[in-house]
C-alpha cells in the first residue's frame, strides 16, 4: 500500500472535490490545495453565521480560488459542517428561513 503525504484523501468517485486536486505522483489520491480549503472554510462560516448569502458566498470562492461551486454546493458544505459540530439536532441552511 501507497503511503500518501499528510492531507492526502483517498480518491472515491469521479468527482474532485473541492480544494482538492488530483495527484499524478499518488494515483488514487487526492492533494489538498490550502488556499481553496481556508478560504471554503472561511466562506462556511460567513453563511452558517448568516454574514452573506449563498450566491455571495459562491462568487467569493470564486474569486479567490478561480474554481466553481453551486449554491447548493456550498450549502451541503455547510450543512455536513455544523451537523458535525452539532450533532444529529444540525437543521438545514434553509430550514432557518
Amino acid at each position: 500500500m501507497l503511503n500518501a503525504p499528510e492531507g492526502y484523501i483517498r480518491k472515491k468517485s469521479s468527482t474532485i472535490p473541492f480544494g482538492y486536486a488530483v495527484d499524478e505522483d499518488f494515483k488514487g489520491y487526492l492533494k489538498p490545495i490550502d488556499v481553496e480549503i481556508e478560504t471554503l472554510d472561511h466562506v462556511t462560516d460567513l453563511v452558517h453565521n448568516k454574514s452573506i448569502s449563498l450566491a455571495e458566498g459562491v462568487e467569493m470562492l470564486k474569486h479567490k480560488t478561480n474554481r466553481s461551486l453551486s449554491r447548493m454546493g456550498l450549502k451541503k458544505v455547510v450543512d455536513k459542517k455544523y451537523e458535525e459540530r452539532l450533532g444529529n439536532k444540525s437543521k438545514s441552511l434553509l430550514d432557518r428561513f
